[in-house]
């Protein structure tokens, strides 16, 4: 009879065991899913408000928030009196050789990021930027807006890019500008997934228009004062007016005490 009573406590026991467990797993499985669902898919579009005041511009607070706490970066260290200057690449106007001749001869180095259609056209431009110590950069594939696709179609867009930059100069890439400055939370988490880091901007104009290049002078201007401590400035390359300008913007930039840095050597 005692022997009965032990084993039926022993089954009591095992049964209120299962029952915790389950309940825990039913748990963790629900938060998963509430994390899952908690991902925003909603497209963010950058953008940001200029001022000619020397401070860091409002690029809006809940986007830079879902940006660097998925471990992009738009702005540096506001201590700091450093640019981190990039450029974007879509296709070669013919400006880059004479880019790339007036970062050498000023000592910066920049950043370009490039879709699949540069790589393929101009890879001795490529190879270029990377022998002379730039940085190369992701802008996918196609340019393609990334919350509009799929993981499959965002990997594939990514991936490729990044496997044929390395097939051809054993170089990996690791930063990533969404094209057209489109993401959502969803989409920068996953890049994160495939080890890039997002990088946005907290200075552009329009200069992406070939047919509607803004006046030098001006552009100069605009561009000299909105400078700002931890600028990450963005420049198009197929842009007449960038390329007539930029040394003077370099040098001129300099005389006022910014240095030039690599976003590899970015200070938050």
């Amino acid at each position: 009879m005692k022997g009965k009573k032990i084993k039926f406590v022993f089954i009591i026991i095992l049964i209120i065991i299962i029952c915790i467990l389950s309940s825990i797993l039913t748990k963790e499985n629900e938060t998963v899913e509430t994390s899952s669902e908690a991902v925003s898919t909603k497209k963010i579009e950058w953008g940001i408000k200029r001022n000619d005041t020397h401070e860091q511009p409002d690029v809006g607070s809940e986007n830079r928030k879902i940006l660097e706490e998925n471990n992009g970066i738009c702005l540096g260290n506001k201590e700091s009196k450093v640019i981190y200057l990039t450029f974007d690449e879509g296709y070669e106007a013919g400006y880059t050789p004479k880019i790339l001749e007036v970062l050498k001869e000023n000592d910066v180095k920049a950043a370009f990021f490039i879709t699949a259609h540069y790589l393929n056209t101009e890879e001795d431009l490529v190879k270029q930027m990377i022998e002379e110590g730039h940085i190369v950069g992701n802008h996918t594939v196609n340019h393609k807006s990334m919350p509009s696709l799929t993981e499959e179609e965002i990997k594939k867009e990514v991936m490729d890019l990044h496997t044929a930059i390395y097939e051809k100069f054993g170089y990996e890439m690791k930063y990533i500008r969404p094209p057209k400055g489109e993401f959502s939370e969803k989409s920068i988490k996953y890049t994160n997934t495939l080890g890039y880091k997002t990088v946005m901007w907290s200075f552009a104009y329009e200069d992406w228009n070939e047919k509607k290049q803004p006046d030098e002078e001006k552009a100069k201007k605009k561009i000299l004062d909105n400078l700002h401590n931890g600028e990450i400035m963005l420049l198009h390359g197929n842009s007449k007016t960038n390329t007539n300008i930029l040394d003077s913007i370099i040098k001129e930039a300099k005389e006022i005490g910014y240095q030039f840095k690599s976003l590899d050597e970015f200070e938050k």
